[in-house]
């Protein structure tokens, strides 16, 4: 069993930034595909960002240029740096693990960008 543990989120003016963080239990890390994923009110979770175990990165179109994943697989931890935010950033975020043995969530973290 993977547990994983989302932090960093809370509330930020638009133009700021915030950085999640994903802490991964077990020792499939580091063969993982790490994803952040988003749910806003009303709508269905999408994918923000996937880093897989090489390091290729995949990006939503509304965050390409703001927002960049990264892995540090000595920690089993995955990070989310969000630049530039906006109000329609706002969302519960996600971290997903997949592998051939696990697709893990963690409980997610809010973000909220409002003045």
């Amino acid at each position: 069993q993977v547990q994983l543990v989302e932090s960093g989120g809370g509330l930020v003016q638009p133009g700021g930034s915030l950085r999640l963080s994903c802490a991964a239990s077990g020792s499939s890390f580091s063969i993982a595909t790490m994803g952040w994923y988003r749910q806003a009110p009303g709508k269905e979770r999408e994918l923000v960002a996937r880093i897989t175990s090489g390091s290729r990165t995949i990006y939503a179109d509304s965050v390409k240029d703001r927002f960049t994943i990264s892995r540090d697989n000595a920690k089993n931890t995955v990070y989310l740096q969000m630049n530039s935010l906006k109000p329609e950033d706002t969302a519960v975020y996600y971290c997903n693990l997949r592998n051939s043995l696990y697709d893990s969530w963690g409980q997610g973290t809010q973000v909220t960008v409002s003045s």
